[in-house]
């Protein structure tokens, strides 16, 4: 999204929804954009291999969309109870809310939700801890025992002071 046409975008136009069986193909495509932007840590060869296996799992993937006003995905995160297992925002729409929306979204069914971020995605990392997640702990390897490690985090609420 260029400049000029972000007057054209506003966060209250986004509504969150059930992914659809059709739109299988729209969720890879997002994931494959936002990867491409922001996991330039990655091996060629394990970016390859990390497509072919989310290739075989997220087209059939119960996912949550953020949608546009046209019902467009352009965000989507897989929650596994209180866990988030993902959450990817295709580049053209990054930093005009939807991950927040997302990320609200799933805190009023899970409000002690639990997520892990790539160490080397400070983006990612600095997003979460300004959603309201804190640190803790880390592991050394990925999920799939690469050598890109996580951070854990878990959401917290605000304490409320009253006097």
């Amino acid at each position: 999204m260029s400049c000029d046409d972000a007057h054209f975008y506003h966060p209250h136009m986004i509504s969150i929804r059930h992914s659809r069986p059709d739109e299988g193909q729209r969720a890879l495509e997002i994931w494959r954009r936002a990867v491409d932007a922001t996991h330039d840590f990655l091996s060629a060869e394990d970016r390859q291999a990390i497509d072919a296996m989310v290739s075989d799992f997220l087209p059939q993937a119960p996912l949550w969309f953020a949608v546009d006003e046209s019902d467009h995905p352009w965000a989507f995160m897989l929650l596994d109870k209180d866990h988030l297992e993902a959450l990817f925002v295709d580049p053209e729409r990054h930093g005009t809310g939807l991950g927040s929306a997302l990320i609200r979204h799933a805190l009023t069914m899970h409000p002690r939700m639990t997520t892990d971020v790539n160490e080397q995605n400070p983006r990612a990392l600095g997003f979460y801890q300004k959603m309201g997640f804190q640190p803790t702990g880390r592991s050394a390897l990925d999920g799939q025992g690469r050598p890109y490690p996580l951070i854990h985090l878990q959401y917290t609420a605000p304490s409320l002071h009253i006097d």
